[in-house]
């Protein structure tokens, strides 16, 4: 039987619910698998009515409705938002149902109901003005399911970037990386890759400071932290080249050479990887007792209602969804 996945609606302010219905109806999506929005009807109906689509919408209240042969987008409506809000506007009301879709989601998949997750973009200013004190899906994920041990994939075929750390500022970086933790992220990118790929992948480490400090000249954290943390993965079996100067662990040469980047901070590794797979490109939690991916892009408040936001990284995150539910 093919995998059934939940797809939460994201912000509904957002391209999240034309991305969605854009995605479901797209055919290499509806050979892959089976899914269920889980999200609001009156917001995916005005979507569906801008798109010409609105007869495709089947509403469930339990996954056993399901129809698996109807050839339509079911939905599982949460009837939070029964008075569509107006396209990219903050709200405390899209930041709860945003928050509302993702946790019926994930009980419904640690049930088993669900054979993974895949979720649409939220605004975490939303989710701020909520009340959640969570600042991305990789931490609402990491708590509801009590997983400890989880780090953040951008996934595409071309390249992987795994996060040591993630949503935090900047400044703080340098004070929260620890040994334990870059082991652990390259021990998980190593374990996601080869489940993915079917062959152990060589990783590239990257380093904190310009030129990996140098020798300790621009920072010390490349010499006193990164370099032990390769030297624990080496032992572990685990093929990791650093620490790596920054500025050129992205270069077609490197690309060619490495199946993985860990990257110790958010734009470290997200900054190039958008540069080249933005399209195509996957957010994966790693780590999780369930498949989550979800697209590489935001809630673009600035298109949303538009009706000319690219399905493409949604159709990617499906698909890949779809794939890793099989392993």
């Amino acid at each position: 039987m093919r995998p059934l996945l939940a797809i939460t609606m994201g912000d509904p302010s957002g391209i999240g619910p034309e991305v969605c219905l854009k995605a479901l109806l797209d055919p290499t999506v509806d050979d892959c698998c089976d899914a269920v929005v889980i999200g609001d009807a009156s917001v995916l109906r005005a979507e569906a009515e801008k798109l010409g689509v609105v007869g495709k919408l089947q509403l469930i209240v339990d996954v056993a409705e399901l129809d698996r042969a109807s050839g339509g987008v079911s939905v599982m409506d949460l009837r939070l938002c029964l008075t569509p809000p107006g396209p990219g506007a903050f709200s405390a009301a899209t930041g709860q149902a945003s928050l509302a879709y993702i946790e019926r989601a994930i009980e419904l998949a640690r049930r088993g109901s669900f054979d993974g997750v895949v979720t649409a973009p939220i605004s975490k200013k939303a989710l701020d003005l909520a009340g959640c004190t969570f600042p991305g899906h990789t931490e609402i994920f990491a708590e509801r399911t009590g997983t400890k041990r989880y780090a953040m994939l951008m996934y595409s075929e071309r390249m992987s970037v795994a996060l040591v750390t993630c949503h935090q500022p900047l400044r703080s970086v340098p004070d929260t990386l620890t040994v334990e933790g870059i082991v652990e992220t390259g021990e998980l990118l190593h374990e996601t890759l080869l489940r993915l790929r079917g062959n152990a992948p060589r990783i590239a480490c990257l380093g904190l400071n310009p030129h990996a400090g140098e020798g300790g000249v621009l920072g010390a954290e490349d010499g006193a932290l990164i370099a032990p943390a390769i030297e624990r993965l080496r032992e572990l079996g685990l093929d990791v080249e650093g620490p790596l100067p920054p500025d050129t662990a992205f270069t077609p040469a490197a690309l060619s050479r490495f199946d993985g980047h860990l990257c110790m901070y958010h734009d470290q590794g997200l900054i190039p990887f958008k540069m080249l797979c933005m399209e195509e490109g996957i957010n994966m939690t790693m780590g999780l007792p369930f498949v989550r991916t979800s697209p590489d892009h935001g809630t673009a408040f600035d298109i949303a209602g538009k009706g000319v936001a690219s399905p493409a990284s949604m159709v990617s995150a499906i698909r890949l969804a779809a794939r890793a539910a099989r392993l």
